[in-house]
């Protein structure tokens, strides 16, 4: 637990630091949300293609945080809030800038880890 995925366009991966932005990202998830550093686990998958509206945005960067249940709404909204501030700031000077979403949600009952 935390399990974190971070979606992204293929043709940001050169101007996104990911694993900055994963190693930044983890002591603000113990800090927010009650977790251990050594169990916070990020993973980054690219997007093979995006469309926004009716935009020619090119893509869209999303992060889902899933967490063991028990932790209040408040808690989930202040961390999705200051995730997607944190990536924003990853971000800015990228083509997913103003592009940015977070879901922190908690995970299902049958999570296991072995």
């Amino acid at each position: 637990m935390p399990q974190i995925t971070v979606d992204h366009p293929a043709d940001l991966t050169g101007s996104f630091d990911r694993r900055g932005f994963a190693l930044a990202l983890h002591p603000l998830v113990v800090e927010l949300a009650d977790a251990r550093l050594a169990a916070c686990k990020t993973r980054f998958r690219t997007t093979e293609e995006n469309v926004i509206g009716d935009e020619g945005a090119p893509g869209v960067l999303h992060i889902e945080i899933a967490l063991l249940a028990g932790r209040t709404e408040e808690t989930k909204k202040r961390l999705a809030e200051a995730a997607a501030a944190l990536a924003g700031k990853y971000a800015e000077n990228t083509p997913v800038a103003g592009h940015v979403s977070v879901e922190v949600r908690d995970l299902d009952g049958s999570y296991s880890k072995a």
